[in-house]
């Protein structure tokens, strides 16, 4: 997707970016405010501050297709001007080629954001068809020095467990990361694609600051026992997707006949042929709700993920990447959005009848590791 949030001419920037109150978006024209700084909120038990919605990086450099560093470069710069600090990153993005891309904007802004990176989905520049899952303590310790000279940092503010290798105890994994925090390396500790049973188990050993897993009104697996652990914990949820990898947004329609071939979002079961279509259908509830409120649907779906938050009593920093400024300044006037009961009785049943799984092999996803 050369614009994961784009979504074409369906809204044009220059009538969303303006939403002064967050329960009245009838009047959206004027931009004067499109950059108002958002909300900030503690990642996790004693974590950082950052802003109510981050920023997912992955789609600026890599996955989705061609891309255009200036435009990607001045998106960046305008999560700092809004108040979008959580920067959110992982070493296998481009084998390591999105942290060298932030590096720069990271240089010219460490004490305004709070960087985050992964480990433990293994890629080899030389070897495309290589993958592997690695949490051994060895694998660790490298993968965290080649990631802070990537970006080139001192310190990573938050570091986590891409995914989970169940073959590995996960006591020693979090060991190896807490000695990270305690060699000054890292700051805070995150896991991503855990269960709640497994994230007690971490938590046991080190304070986790954050969980990150895909959370949407498309994709809610994460609800049977993660979002209960997490707010139980006092541990943050950091949503992947929630704008369902731009499905949500109307930025495509069918992956499999939109998007070109090095769109990874084409090997994602639940957006190409008759489950492309079943679940487009499903959208109508965010369109009319959109169209209501003189809004997005972007802004719509990431109105609700970020509402979980009261919904179920924990701290939620959802990331959505985009590579426009527009749609980075759109997605977090979204922030100022609060549904009401109707119209979160209308999102409901989405994700009960989503067809299609998120990712063509569920096995390394918490889903799969559900009692």
């Amino acid at each position: 997707m050369s614009n994961s949030n784009d979504m074409g001419d369906a809204n044009d920037m220059s009538n969303v970016n303006d939403l002064t109150n967050a329960n009245d978006l009838g009047n959206a024209n004027d931009l004067s405010n499109a950059v108002e700084q958002i909300g900030k909120v503690e990642l996790g038990s004693g974590g950082p501050l950052v802003g109510v919605q981050g920023f997912g990086a992955m789609g600026i450099s890599a996955a989705y297709g061609q891309t255009d560093d200036a435009a990607a470069r001045d998106t960046l710069e305008a999560t700092v001007e809004a108040g979008v600090t959580l920067i959110d990153t992982a070493d296998m993005y481009g084998v390591g080629a999105n942290e060298e891309f932030l590096a720069p904007f990271v240089a010219a802004h460490r004490d305004e954001i709070t960087l985050a990176t992964k480990f433990g989905i293994e890629y080899r520049a030389d070897d495309p068809s290589y993958r592997a899952i690695r949490n051994d303590p060895g694998y660790i310790k490298t993968a965290v020095e080649a990631s802070l000279r990537r970006l080139d940092v001192e310190v990573i503010d938050l570091y986590y467990m891409h995914r989970r290798d169940p073959a590995v105890p996960l006591a020693e994994s979090v060991g190896a990361m807490a000695d990270l925090v305690r060699e000054g390396k890292v700051k805070h500790l995150g896991l991503s694609e855990v269960t709640g049973a497994e994230l007690r188990e971490a938590h046991a050993v080190h304070p986790i600051a954050a969980l990150q897993t895909e959370w949407s009104v498309f994709s809610r697996d994460v609800e049977r026992s993660a979002v209960g652990a997490a707010a139980a914990l006092g541990v943050a949820f950091v949503p992947y997707s929630p704008l369902g990898r731009g499905f949500l947004t109307g930025a495509f329609t069918d992956a499999s006949t939109e998007l070109s071939t090095s769109d990874f979002r084409q090997l994602l079961p639940r957006f190409s042929g008759d489950n492309a279509k079943a679940n487009a259908a499903l959208l109508a509830p965010l369109h009319k709700i959109a169209a209501h409120r003189g809004a997005t649907t972007a802004q719509i779906a990431l109105a609700w993920v970020q509402q979980r938050a009261q919904v179920h009593g924990l701290t939620v920093v959802p990331i959505p990447g985009t590579r426009k400024r527009s749609r980075l300044l759109e997605n977090a006037a979204a922030t100022r959005i609060v549904l009401t009961a109707e119209e979160l009785a209308l999102l409901e049943p989405i994700a009960g009848q989503v067809a299609g799984e998120r990712y063509s092999d569920m096995s390394l996803t918490s889903a799969a590791r559900e009692g």
